[in-house]
């Protein structure tokens, strides 16, 4: 919990320095001290985040139950921004995972101080809701197979959303085959749980404007079908609706803070499993667009679940931008690994709102090439298109075949395949498990449209 100071006690109290020993103590001190060093260079948000996380965890794992940070060089710095990144970096790093274990955490309480004339409740208030909603996407990522089906996960994101004021319709299997979703129905088709798609409304700005749209892949159990997963990968694959966590989670943080904007979360909720009725390599199978798609390999569904679900977001919910994020491909890890999601976009200014809202969140996100060459490696000879590439580039291709079910509308590709889930943490408000990658970027975006007006 990340609290206003107002004279309580505490049993630490954490300064940032410009310069100094980075997490220095003074033991002999009441209350003990932690002296955290920003370094020589340019303190920047994504900095202040890693350093209060850092705090947080150092004067926790002495046993303290509190502390006060003292924000007077963060916001000196970078003000109601500063003051928010210490709030963002703190908050995350006292998420504990949910456990299906008994266990007793120690609370433990972070005071800030040092604010100045800043309206600092208003922005530790912001900030909160931000944490909250990330925590809540790596709850559900976190979650495993057995204790998340798509219909349990329909009923988490609704509930959360319905406690801030959010719009939400969940469709099954009747509604979405009544509007043409063949290719999202084809994969959840041999599971023992049924298909939901997920839908979310925020609509805190002009009313009749059109929306953007948030789509996130939500895979909730995927053995890949016959182009059956190894153990290891199957070990993973409660990760693959981490895209449909960051989009609940972004809606949720937007009608948290009210931010002015009508933003539609789009969530296909599948399990991807192996039966006599499961689709195979060969198939050829139809859409919600009217696009045929050639079946390569039946472990490639994820992007198969977003050409229905983007299709629907521009049909249905009339959106003006789209935003497609998915644990998508190995290919991305490969060549990224596990600090840089990969981007696909067919509109640059959309691409330049994206990566401003990325830096703001500090997440990053490198833009893959879409030369005509790799719209080529996913034609069919039998359907209008494929869903694998002919000639590998497995993360651009994929990227691309979504894609062609974008059309003309502005639309980005995220692919957090390499950074949704961490075994060894890479920042330090991480913990092992799952990040909640992609939501902050998100709502940033968001926000960020809101501002423009």
């Amino acid at each position: 919990m990340v609290k206003l100071w107002n004279q309580e006690s505490a049993q630490w109290r954490v300064e940032l320095q410009a310069d100094g020993e980075a997490l220095s103590q003074r033991m002999g001190e009441q209350p003990r001290q932690l002296l955290v060093s920003l370094g020589e260079e340019a303190v920047t948000a994504e900095r202040l985040r890693q350093a209060a996380a850092q705090a947080v965890k150092t004067v926790r794992d002495f046993g303290a139950e509190s502390a006060v940070l003292d924000a007077a060089a963060a916001v000196e710095a970078l003000g109601a921004e500063g003051l928010g990144a210490l709030a963002q970096g703190a908050g995350l790093a006292l998420y504990r995972q949910e456990a299906w274990k008994e266990r007793k955490d120690q609370p433990f309480t972070l005071y800030v101080a040092g604010a100045g004339a800043l309206d600092a409740q208003a922005v530790l208030d912001e900030a909160a809701a931000l944490v909250r909603a990330v925590c809540f996407a790596r709850d559900l990522v976190n979650c495993p197979a057995n204790k998340l089906t798509p219909m349990d996960m329909a009923a988490r994101m609704t509930e959360e959303a319905q406690k801030v004021g959010i719009e939400t319709q969940v469709l099954d299997e009747e509604q979405t085959r009544a509007l043409g979703m063949e290719a999202f129905l084809t994969v959840g088709t041999s599971a023992t749980h049924p298909a939901r798609l997920i839908v979310l409304r925020w609509k805190g700005g002009k009313e009749g404007e059109a929306p953007i749209a948030l789509v996130g892949k939500g895979v909730t159990c995927d053995t890949g079908g016959y182009c059956l997963k190894t153990p290891a990968g199957l070990k993973g694959t409660r990760g693959d609706m981490a895209g449909g966590a960051a989009v609940c989670a972004a809606v949720l943080a937007l009608a948290a803070n009210k931010v002015p904007v009508n933003a539609v979360a789009v969530i296909p909720a599948v399990e991807n499993r192996l039966s006599a009725d499961s689709f195979i390599p060969g198939d050829v199978i139809g859409s919600m667009s009217g696009k045929t798609i050639e079946v390569g390999n039946t472990d490639a569904e994820g992007r198969l679940i977003l050409a229905d679900a983007v299709t629907y977001a521009i049909q249905q919910e009339k959106a003006a931008r789209v935003v497609d994020i998915a644990t998508l491909t190995g290919a991305v890890v490969a060549a990224l690994g596990f600090t840089t999601a990969g981007l696909l976009t067919n509109d640059e200014a959309f691409y330049a709102q994206l990566q401003e809202a990325a830096q703001r969140a500090g997440e990053q996100y490198w833009r893959l090439p879409d030369f005509p060459e790799y719209k080529k490696m996913i034609e069919s000879p039998v359907a209008d298109i494929s869903n694998v590439s002919s000639d590998g580039c497995g993360a651009i291709t994929a990227g691309l075949f979504v894609g062609a079910f974008a059309g003309d509308t502005p639309w980005i590709h995220l692919d957090i395949a390499g950074t949704a889930w961490v075994d060894s943490p890479r920042r330090a408000y991480q913990a092992k498990g799952a990040t909640g990658a992609g939501a902050a970027t998100l709502y940033q975006l968001c926000r960020g449209l809101a501002q423009e007006g």
